[in-house]
């Protein structure tokens, strides 16, 4: 209990706090419109998917290409549930959430001996099958889509989600379940040599992973009022194994920084949106050549950072 209200603790919570509040005054005025609104809900949504795809990719080293797939699982169970057999949309999201967590584990469970480039591979495959899936079933719209979603969630419910999302994989992660998940990316041989069962931490990773992705999917599907299968391309994977590198392979802030980062730089490009991409890439070319290992490394932001940050601002300057 002392560990959960210590002073780290509560600076960062009273910062939470202080950002929702100065949103959601801002919002009530009609200082920040609609799109403003939606650029926020993209943001949470991003911050969910790139902070789970760490905890598989950054933290426990399985090189994941499926996290659309997940998503994807997540948004249309939810919608479904929600729109056709008329669940509260709270379950609906929790179900969707469950079961992409039960595709978490079947997926991680038949390529345990995988890794790298294979892993990559067939994590791949997997998010194209359900894109496919959903394609070819006409019950859920196929090519044309889902439509007529009501829009039942907000900023606050959004903002909830991803504080949640954090909160939850941040302190797995510095459980003894985190920490064995780090010893598994770190060396497979020494940790199983140690006792650590290999296998059960990497179904252990997938499965918190894809369950959060597909909550972002559910908040994703109730709040843009429609879902097609292209929105979950390849493409989709890949941006958010962008940010989790972009923001430090095992860092969380670093996720939540290059969301935020990549999601403001979309929004700033899309009034040059004939050579949108191409900025894009070169940006992050730009980013990767003269920050290789990210925007926070494998470090985290807190009151110590902040005062380490600050020396070494004050030597620079003297």
């Amino acid at each position: 209990m002392k560990r959960l209200f210590s002073r780290n603790n509560l600076i960062i919570l009273a910062a939470i706090a202080l950002l929702y509040i100065v949103v959601q005054i801002l919002l009530v005025r009609g200082v920040l419109r609609t799109f403003h609104e939606v650029n926020l809900i993209t943001i949470c949504i991003n911050i969910i998917m790139a902070v789970s795809l760490n905890l598989i990719t950054g933290f426990t080293g399985q090189f994941s290409l499926g996290h659309a797939g997940f998503m994807a699982v997540g948004a249309y169970w939810s919608a479904v549930m929600t729109v056709k057999w008329g669940f509260f949309f709270p379950v609906s999201i929790l179900c969707g959430s469950l079961l992409a967590a039960v595709l978490g584990v079947l997926i991680g469970l038949p390529t345990l001996r995988l890794k790298g480039d294979y892993l990559a591979i067939a994590t791949l495959g997997f998010s194209e099958v359900i894109r496919v899936i959903l394609l070819n079933t006409r019950s859920v719209g196929g090519a044309a889509g889902l439509f007529g979603i009501p829009r039942l969630i907000g900023w606050t419910l959004g903002f909830f989600a991803a504080v949640v999302a954090v909160v939850v994989i941040r302190n797995l992660l510095w459980s003894s379940y985190g920490r064995a998940c780090i010893s598994v990316r770190e060396d497979e041989v020494a940790a199983e040599l140690m006792g650590i069962d290999i296998a059960n931490y990497k179904v252990l990773a997938f499965s918190v992973g894809a369950f959060f992705a597909g909550l972002g999917g559910g908040i994703y599907a109730h709040y843009f009022y429609g879902l097609q299968p292209t929105t979950f391309s390849f493409m989709k994977s890949i941006e958010y194994l962008v940010m989790v590198v972009l923001g430090g392979m095992g860092s969380i802030t670093g996720s939540i920084l290059a969301a935020v980062v990549l999601t403001v730089i979309n929004v700033l490009l899309q009034r040059f949106s004939e050579i949108r991409m191409i900025l894009y890439a070169l940006l992050l070319i730009m980013i990767m050549i003269f920050r290789p290992q990210g925007l926070m490394g494998s470090r985290e932001a807190g009151p110590e950072f902040f005062r380490k940050w600050g020396r070494r601002s004050g030597h620079g300057s003297a």
